[in-house]
């Protein structure tokens, strides 16, 4: 029932009174977009004036833009990675923030092959609760009553671990989780989950996710939205339905809980909730034996109105596999976030997947565009980027993202790609075109183009026995596999055929190319089984020529013409394929402890 038309707001009905307090702080934040960044600016510069940071550039306590702009750099992680050691070896001194850092999040980007670290500060995560809070009153807009039902969630903590000085470093989801404000969050009828608190804290996935899909079974009724927070996380669900229906649905007869589930929290807590119901362990069976799964969620649960999942970037692959599951339903993309920073919310979250924007919210940090030009060399600190403000972008150009944080990243450059789409009263809503350098991205992983030439060149020092070389290799990210995996497609040049690679060999270079990857994606095949065993093709001699003639056909010169380290262009896979005379697939897990490497 939407609530009185004079507290209504300009983006639609409110549905309650504490849905219209956040509706008019969006619109407050949105129609002052510049004075609030003047204010955050002022505020972020004032609270850590006394800085090392800020005093090596000689601020002198100044707060204003032209100061800042002026005397602080446009910087990398790998220009803060010293002062960042220094605070994970226990330097508590104020380096970058005046308030103490509480805790590394830990970023799905890397810095030489490891996660990067993200200091952040406890008053951190006030600021992401508030983005968190906005996101149900915006929803209630456009789907109505959910509060008559629940959220099948598939949340998950990961792996966490301690710096030499002792501070926690985990990724952000992870330390929101584990927070009281997460733990201890009020009822809203709104925002009421399936899954049990013990479930989403279990560290154990197999445990979690078994405790987390038997609670969305037993509410199939009750559950009005199904979501995980990427597209591939919630494939990874249905992929887990397909393999442990049977154990589910004898746990739902029975009203007893799978042996494997050990956490004692988690037993006592479905112990609780677990009642025998022979009905639904029957429809369950009857379901999921149907040699289709086609529509599989909206089978089960009947009443789900959309998908909450990002199908934004790199999981834009997984569409076509969530349409032929879910039925077609429609896509909520609902925010924008990252490690360093909360960015800002989709004002119409039931819009396609192609048209998302999401509204930058002027209050989460200090936000500067550069300029993308992708002809560019780049820039030095003798000649510094001209950095564009938040109210001053312009609409169909595209910027990389630049961020000034409370927990004191100054003028970091975040690595997005955005394209302006509009505005939203004066702050700009950008659709977001790619993370920068990523070549391959199955799940939370990006690969750059670097980190895929190291690993071609460790694997391929094991075909040097046989008097093989790689001539020529690409890539691409299969996802119709589930989980997705790397797939490389190598050219061989074989100088002795009686002494050719064997198999084992060749699967060998695929471990040896996985031990070679960034910490994230060992991560993702070891402990979070969201990557699946890397593959090489070994195509014919003379198919990267063909590929070449291909590309010419169609308009690339042949002067410039280069091999492209990724493809996901159908004519050109269906080429390569075409050409594969043998395909090899990782024999075993790589290496991967949660400790950084030293």
């Amino acid at each position: 029932m939407a609530v009185d038309s004079a507290i209504s707001s300009p983006l639609g009905p409110p549905a309650c009174e504490k849905d219209a307090k956040a509706l008019r702080f969006i619109e407050e934040m949105t129609r002052n977009a510049d004075p609030v960044q003047e204010r955050v600016l002022s505020d972020i510069l004032t609270q850590n004036s006394q800085t090392e940071y800020l005093r090596r550039f000689k601020l002198n306590g100044a707060s204003d833009r032209d100061s800042f702009k002026s005397k602080l750099p446009v910087i990398t992680y790998e220009d803060l990675q010293p002062e960042i050691q220094r605070i994970a070896n226990g330097d508590r001194s104020a380096i970058l923030s005046a308030h103490p850092i509480s805790e590394f999040l830990t970023s799905s980007g890397t810095s030489a092959g490891e996660r990067k670290l993200m200091p952040t500060i406890k008053e951190e995560l006030d600021r992401r609760q508030l983005l968190y809070s906005l996101l149900m009153p915006v929803m209630n807009l456009y789907v109505p009553g959910l509060d008559k039902g629940k959220g099948l969630y598939f949340l998950f903590v990961k792996s966490e671990t301690r710096t030499p000085g002792g501070l926690l470093a985990r990724p952000v989801l992870t330390s929101y989780y584990k927070s009281e404000h997460f733990k201890t969050r009020p009822y809203d009828p709104y925002n009421v989950y399936t899954s049990p608190n013990e479930a989403i804290l279990c560290p154990d996935s197999f445990q979690s996710m078994y405790t987390q899909m038997l609670r969305g079974l037993q509410d199939r009724h009750q559950v009005l939205r199904v979501g995980a927070v990427f597209a591939s996380g919630l494939l990874r669900a249905i992929r887990f339905l397909q393999l442990n229906w049977r154990q589910l649905s004898q746990d739902i007869e029975t009203g007893t809980l799978n042996q494997k589930v050990t956490d004692p929290s988690l037993r006592e807590c479905m112990g609780k909730i677990l009642k025998p119901d022979p009905e639904l362990a029957r429809f369950v069976r009857h379901e999921c034996s149907k040699e289709s799964w086609e529509g599989i969620i909206t089978r089960i649960w009947p009443n789900t109105k959309y998908l909450d999942v990002i199908v934004t970037g790199a999981m834009a692959q997984y569409i076509p596999t969530l349409d032929y599951y879910s039925g077609g339903l429609p896509k909520a993309c609902t925010m924008y976030a990252s490690s360093e920073c909360y960015f800002g919310l989709n004002l119409n979250p039931m819009c396609k997947p192609s048209e998302v924007s999401y509204t930058i919210m002027p209050n989460m940090a200090y936000f500067e565009f550069l300029p993308h030009d992708p002809n560019s060399a780049g820039f030095t600190r003798d000649s510094p980027p001209k950095l564009v403000d938040l109210v001053d972008v312009e609409i169909g150009k595209e910027y990389e993202l630049v961020i000034t944080t409370y927990a004191g990243l100054c003028r970091y450059r975040v690595g997005d790609i955005l394209r302006v789409t509009g505005f939203h009263n004066s702050a700009p809503q950008f659709h977001f075109v790619r993370r920068k350098n990523v070549l391959l991205s199955i799940d939370s992983d990006k690969t750059d183009e670097a980190e895929l030439q190291k690993a071609v060149e460790n694997a391929s020092r094991l075909l040097r026995e046989f008097n093989t070389s790689v001539v020529e290799y690409t890539s691409y990210a299969d996802t119709k596999t589930i989980p997705g995996h790397y797939v490389i497609y190598w050219e061989l040049l074989v100088k002795d055929a009686a002494n050719s690679p064997t198999d084992d060999v060749l699967k060998q270079c695929c471990l040896a190319m996985e031990e070679s990857m960034n910490s994230v994606y060992r991560q993702g095949r070891v402990a979070d089984n969201s990557i699946g065993p890397l593959e090489i093709r070994v195509v014919r001699n003379g198919t990267f020529e063909e590929l070449m003639d291909y590309a010419i056909s169609r308009g690339a010169s042949i002067n410039q013409y280069k091999v492209p380290r990724c493809v996901n262009f159908t004519p050109i896979m269906e080429l390569l394929d075409s050409r594969v005379v043998s395909t090899h697939f990782s024999p075993a897990l790589p290496h991967w402890t949660p400790e950084r490497r030293r």
